[in-house]
């Protein structure tokens, strides 16, 4: 996509002109049932928005800093539909090595001012910026980790699927399990799915350590938390860590 100004005001309208050109009213309607929560959609897939937000995050790579990155993601972020918001942070995450500090505070007023007010808008965000601003500046995961005691839900979320990306491949383990353990009496089923995703991540480079974790908690455990956390145990070890953990 050619335009003549790479400015973030001249690509967000380039980004809306295009969702709305590739929207379909069904799909739109079926993707807005899907949620619990009031979502407006444009009906158009994922593939189509991150081949969307590749094709400009390609023509502006070469000629923007983060902060015009930033700009754009504040202006889509404000958009109502889903995959404008998507299209906002995908194209930030493309800037992820030249991440500073001051995105951090920013990242929490966009999810406290519920701009991010849905789990699957939290949760792309969080793998394309969170997780990576994690990993080059880990003097902040006190900071994240005290986002669990925030009372908005979607910045609760964030705090434990920022752990997500990291986890998988063993990092901030110690974290991730402190973390874990604050949220527990959370009462909201997003949590529950949220900490239970962390868990299972957390455990694919150290089984036996989820395993006492969850053994230790036992009661405490929703549920929901447990039966997402044990998915990749065997069958029978499922079963034995359900029977062992019941209140």
């Amino acid at each position: 996509m050619k335009l003549k100004t790479l400015t973030p005001q001249t690509v967000a309208r380039a980004a809306r002109e295009k969702l709305r050109a590739m929207a379909d009213p069904v799909k739109a309607t079926g993707a807005e049932r899907y949620f619990k929560e009031p979502v407006k959609c444009y009906g158009v897939s994922s593939a189509e928005v991150r081949g969307l937000a590749r094709e400009l995050g390609k023509s502006v790579k070469a000629v923007w800093t983060v902060n015009d990155a930033v700009v754009l993601c504040d202006m889509l972020l404000r958009d109502k539909e889903l995959e404008a918001k998507a299209v906002g942070f995908i194209i930030l995450g493309r800037f992820k090595d030249s991440f500073g500090p001051s995105l951090f505070p920013r990242a929490k007023r966009w999810f406290a001012g519920n701009l991010l007010d849905n789990w699957a808008g939290v949760d792309v965000f969080c793998s394309e910026v969170m997780s990576p601003f994690l990993l080059k500046y880990p003097a902040h995961v006190e900071r994240i980790k005290s986002w669990a005691r925030h009372p908005n839900r979607w910045v609760k979320r964030a705090s434990l699927v920022s752990f997500v990306t990291p986890a998988r491949r063993g990092g901030f383990l110690d974290a991730v399990y402190e973390i874990s353990a604050s949220i527990l009496g959370v009462d909201d089923d997003l949590i529950h799915k949220a900490n239970g995703w962390l868990l299972r991540e957390a455990g694919k480079t150290d089984m036996a350590r989820l395993e006492r974790f969850l053994l230790a908690r036992g009661p405490d455990l929703p549920r929901t938390t447990l039966r997402y956390a044990i998915e990749r145990f065997p069958e029978q070890e499922r079963k034995r860590l359900l029977l062992r953990t019941k209140s």
